[in-house]
């Protein structure tokens, strides 16, 4: 399926206020990181994308459909897995139940949500857990359980907004190894925000970095180091790419 996540002259903002002010993006099937301080208008973006927020000005492709469309958005959203920085979930219930109940929200079929609620919960190493409370969970795992309630149906489009936040070393690298499987099990486009340039480097096959609501850079993630001025602030290549294109190395040279 081709632009399956596409914006163009993409405008948004909240009151008088412009936040994103004309943004040109493409994701590609794959993982893609967006990198950015805070303040960057990254989760106002993902929103955006993700259909949360409803589109000011510019044209914005979700999944095949046009998502300034609202008769198109419930179709879009059927193929659209999207998981907040924070989020709820009805209190008392398991983890299969949330994960079951997500899928059913987002309009998967009642033939199929077995089956693929069983695939994400294995997917994400969840089924062993399958009958805990989400109440009774560690951080890590309820972020899993997101992650699980995100792709139960095999959306073509996934977008997590920092996925990472508050998980200790070991978790995060079995997040990365779960994001690199989700491609392989099915065409589709995860876009990812994240405060951490060596996620990007482990687990993304693009990058975007994001600065006052532009996109200041975006390319495979194995040309990113090209990019890095010596003289920027980082302890590896990726670290002085991504303080080179916000501009960190022009500031220490000053």
């Amino acid at each position: 399926m081709t632009n399956l996540l596409k914006a163009s002259g993409l405008v948004q903002g909240y009151g008088t206020k412009t936040v994103l002010d004309g943004i040109d993006f493409v994701a590609r099937p794959g993982v893609t990181g967006l990198l950015g301080p805070n303040g960057a208008g990254k989760t106002t973006l993902l929103r955006t994308l993700a259909t949360a927020e409803p589109v000011r000005a510019g044209a914005l492709t979700v999944a095949g459909r046009d998502a300034t469309v609202p008769r198109e958005l419930p179709s879009i959203r059927r193929e659209l897995g999207f998981l907040p920085q924070e989020f709820g979930y009805p209190k008392g219930f398991t983890v299969r139940e949330f994960v079951d109940y997500s899928a059913w929200l987002r309009g998967v079929r009642s033939e199929d949500r077995s089956r693929l609620v069983r695939e994400a919960l294995e997917a994400t190493a969840m089924s062993d857990s399958a009958s805990t409370k989400m109440s009774r969970l560690s951080g890590g795992m309820r972020q899993r359980a997101g992650i699980a309630a995100t792709i139960a149906g095999d959306p073509k489009v996934v977008i997590l907004d920092e996925p990472t936040v508050g998980l200790d070393p070991m978790q995060r690298i079995g997040f990365r190894e779960i994001m690199t499987s989700i491609p392989a099990r099915f065409e589709a486009v995860v876009l990812l925000s994240t405060h951490l340039v060596e996620d990007v480097g482990a687990c993304c096959d693009e990058v975007a970095v994001m600065r006052s609501g532009e996109i200041v850079h975006s390319g495979p993630v194995k040309d990113f180091a090209e990019v890095a001025e010596a003289e920027a602030p980082g302890a590896t290549d990726l670290e002085r790419a991504y303080a080179t294109v916000l501009g960190a190395a022009e500031e220490v040279r000053r």
